[in-house]
């Protein structure tokens, strides 16, 4: 959540910090604000809303810079507003900063301050404390100011400070939010993620935990907690800058639901060998490390939490271990049982999630072994993990989720796959048909996709309904939730769903004429059961939209519409399935007018509580 940028060079800061924030609005949309420093003194400028606020007053009250920060804003402390957007500053100007995450106990320091140190404040934000706090501590030297602040202050963020009588340098703190720092010729950068940074440079440094940072025009030097520098090898970016353009779609979100097929080919087929095997890269689980763990546990947020779910069905059938699926924010708070012989799945496409990462370090702790499926190479939850799994779904920008989730699927079916035959419980034949499956995929996906405008026009019947249930059973309820997500996030309809057989157990009382029903019924074994289902609710007036393989036409005689997806194997529906509930979201908020890629109250990386 938020967006920092910074950048020290011969000039011209203005034009590159506002670039980046444009890069990173993914991350916060509420506010945005630059700190410029010109002249011996720090130049600001914020408005509240989308950064074009930010630039018309540019345009009419212009500064520029040799250096400066910039700040998009998702708000937890205080709405949307120009005295809430950041750059914060000390009482006289003289220290600005920007700040990603919270300040836990910045009511107790805002007292301190107010009461010991007469101090004023213009806003209704934890962030402000910090450039008090630095202000307070500063004695002509930024970076002792910074450290002595730290000092005071609990909990997590990314924090980056000028001063007006240092414009040399801009300081900057990582504990538990991320932060980069970028190596450019003549001129440095700082940013909370790459793609602000690309245009411009590849080669970064991947700031750690508790880490501080001191950028001037000619280098960049990190600091651990006792002030030593620390040595840090670089990090080169290969993914294209272009990646994370729109090609001409209208949305982020529909120019990465078309690059699902991709997506899944380059995650399956980084992880085959010549004899068409499953190759972990990046994971070093052998047949006598499996053979001592006795528990998994999945934990993850979101979108990431439900591929999770898939997950649990794909483990539990292919290797016969018992797996916990839980939400991270609620792991780390019920003492669960983790030991040495327990392994620890952590999803998250960011790898930055705060609560995923904190039932990581709780799960390490605890004698976990740790195993990461990310998308974003070098992230927090990568660095901390003993093996990583990357997705290649390349930069996702859209705030709501899509091709992160089917290959993060991808990803565990290739786990689950790999533990079963490296152990000796999955039969040689069943490893064979479900990769088979597998590798059909990007096929499929693409043929499915071919056909979005049969969607788009059932989209055109519902889009003004306020009111949708999806129903599954088996991992078509897993699905039932990921579709049901991408629906409330975007369209803002009231939406929700539950297992089909739990539909008697409360949930039809809800049930009345013209009522929504999305009935996923992809499970060859199940099907018969979901045609009851849909009886249940045709006899109480719902109006269904129900999908299905093709072939399963006996449905078109209960249900409304019907999306057919191709057929495949039960074990690999979910995949295929997820598509038409990502596009039909998709289509019903844009009909309805709905700012797709910026949701509100959403961001796309959840770095706090």
């Amino acid at each position: 959540m938020c967006g920092i940028v910074g950048y020290i060079g011969d000039g011209g800061a203005r034009k590159i910090i506002i670039d980046g924030l444009k890069r990173l609005e993914y991350r916060g949309y509420d506010s945005a604000g630059i700190a410029l420093l010109s002249e011996g003194r720090i130049k600001l400028r914020k408005a509240a809303g989308r950064i074009a606020n930010l630039e018309k007053i540019l345009e009419n009250a212009p500064v520029d810079g040799h250096a400066g920060i910039g700040h998009t804003r998702w708000a937890t402390h205080g709405a949307p507003s120009d005295e809430n957007a950041h750059p914060h500053t000390n009482g006289d100007g003289s220290i600005a900063i920007v700040h990603n995450g919270i300040i836990e106990n910045y009511q107790e320091l805002k007292e301190w301050l107010v009461r010991e140190h007469g101090i004023t404040f213009r806003s209704e934000t934890d962030s402000e404390v910090v450039a008090h706090l630095i202000g307070v501590f500063y004695k002509g030297n930024l970076l002792d100011a910074v450290y002595d602040a730290a000092a005071k202050m609990r909990g997590a963020y990314a924090i980056s400070a000028v001063a007006a009588a240092e414009p040399d340098r801009i300081v900057a703190l990582r504990k538990d939010a991320p932060l980069i720092a970028g190596i450019g010729d003549g001129c440095n950068f700082l940013a909370s993620d790459i793609p602000a940074l690309l245009k411009y440079v590849r080669t970064i440094y991947l700031i750690e935990n508790n880490e501080t940072v001191l950028v001037t025009q000619d280098g960049i030097t990190i600091f651990n907690e006792r002030r030593e520098k620390v040595k840090r090898d670089v990090f080169h970016v290969s993914w294209d800058a272009d990646a994370a353009e729109k090609d001409g779609y209208d949305h982020f979100m529909l120019k990465e639901i078309f690059e699902q097929p991709k997506g899944i080919f380059e995650t399956l087929n980084r992880r085959l060998d010549a004899d068409g095997r499953v190759r972990l890269d990046g994971i070093s689980l052998t047949k006598q490390d499996l053979e001592k763990i006795d528990r998994v546990y999945i934990v993850a947020c979101g979108t990431a939490y439900h591929a999770g779910l898939v997950g649990k069905y794909a483990i539990e059938k292919f290797v016969r271990i018992p797996v916990e699926v839980d939400v991270a924010s609620e792991f780390r708070y019920r003492e669960p049982f983790v030991n040495e012989k327990t392994l620890l799945i952590c999803i998250s496409q960011s790898g930055e999630t705060l609560d995923t990462l904190a039932a990581l370090r709780e799960a390490r702790a605890k004698g976990a072994r740790i195993l990461s499926v990310v998308n974003v190479v070098g992230s927090s939850v990568a660095r901390e993990s003993d093996d990583v799994f990357y997705t290649w779904a390349g930069p996702e920008i859209a705030v709501a989720s899509t091709k992160a989730f089917t290959t993060q699927l991808a990803c565990l079916y290739l786990i689950a796959l790999y533990m079963g035959s490296a152990t000796g419980v999955l039969p040689e034949g069943e490893y064979r048909r479900i990769l088979d499956e597998l590798n059909a995929l990007p096929g499929k996906l693409e043929a499915l996709l071919a056909d979005e405008r049969t969607i788009r026009e059932v989209a055109k019947k519902i889009y003004k309904k306020e009111q949708i249930f999806f129903i599954g059973r088996g991992t078509d309820a897993s699905v039932a939730l990921e579709g049901s997500l991408k629906l409330k996030e975007i369209s803002y309809i009231n939406s929700f769903a539950i297992a089909a057989g739990e539909l008697k157990h409360g949930t039809i009382a809800l049930i009345e004429q013209d009522t929504l029903v999305v009935v996923l019924a992809t499970q060859d074994r199940l099907f018969e059961k979901l045609l009851s289902n849909i009886e249940e609710v045709k006899a109480r007036g719902a109006y269904v939209i129900a999908l299905a393989k093709e072939g399963n036409r006996k449905i078109e005689k209960q249900a409304d519409d019907v999306f057919y997806i191709p057929a495949c194997a039960d074990e690999v529906t979910p995949v295929l399935g997820v598509v038409p509930l990502q596009l039909l979201a998709y289509h019903i908020a844009k009909l309805r007018g709905c700012d797709i890629d910026k949701p509100k109250n959403l961001a796309k990386s959840v770095t706090v509580e």
